[in-house]
């Protein structure tokens, strides 16, 4: 068992296939899609349907893209995927250069399989971050899945895990920086952990030359009509 897996365990996270093998799914990785709504946040509404995020959060989804680019030297594709039309979603996806962000879609597999499309991806190259009934379709097919934890949801939970349909819980629960949790887990666990936040420290020239690269994407809006996923940069 490796070292970042007992440090975690130790918190309470569960993971359901070893470290290991977790690093091997995530050498196939290509991007890193997020379900908004108990994932960023505790799944909290307002009346217009938005809901917040932190940036302990934000800062966790940009290192775990460093250490990517560390790796593989090229910044991987991401994602936001929200069942509702959500203000703090758009920006946070917009001001951190995301691929795309989706909205108003409940079927989140229409939204994946229009992703993998337009990026020519296969379902295994997906690591999927998420937390709830609406996105089993796609934890059935994502080669990396990272379920946000939620105690209240203990037969859901349990369902998860008799079905296979994750490799690792967070110790930490949805509102509580369980993003950030998993995004340091699974940097820990490839070993580029300690040289990311070095880099990301002194600001030195690989770090400027990844931050250039991820700033190079404007952020795609898609949404669901009739079925099918549009184009909806203007975010109606």
């Amino acid at each position: 068992m490796s070292a970042v897996q007992k440090i975690y365990e130790s918190i309470g996270a569960e993971f359901l296939l070893p470290a290991d093998e977790i690093v091997k799914k995530l050498k196939d990785v290509k991007a890193f899609i997020f379900d908004w709504d108990g994932v960023f946040n505790k799944g909290e509404k307002l009346g217009s349907g938005s809901s917040s995020f932190t940036e302990v959060d934000s800062m966790g989804t940009n290192m775990l893209r460093f250490s990517y680019y560390l790796q593989n030297k090229q910044t991987p594709l991401t994602a936001v995927i929200s069942g509702e039309r959500n203000e703090s979603a758009f920006y946070f996806a917009e001001r951190e250069h995301f691929n795309s962000s989706y909205f108003k879609v409940l079927h989140k597999k229409i939204a994946i399989d229009h992703f993998c499309k337009k990026h020519d991806l296969k379902p295994h190259q997906i690591c999927y971050f998420f937390d709830d009934v609406l996105d089993l379709d796609v934890a059935r097919e994502a080669g990396l899945r990272i379920l946000v934890n939620r105690k209240a949801s203990v037969l859901f939970t349990h369902y998860i895990k008799k079905n296979g349909l994750a490799d690792y819980i967070t110790a930490n629960e949805s509102g509580n920086f369980a993003v950030r949790e998993a995004c340091e887990m699974l940097m820990g666990i490839s070993g580029t952990f300690d040289e990311a936040l070095s880099r990301r420290t002194d600001y030195d020239a690989v770090y400027q030359q990844y931050i250039e690269k991820r700033n190079l994407p404007a952020t795609a809006f898609f949404t669901l009509k009739n079925g099918e996923i549009i184009n909806a940069d203007n975010k109606i």
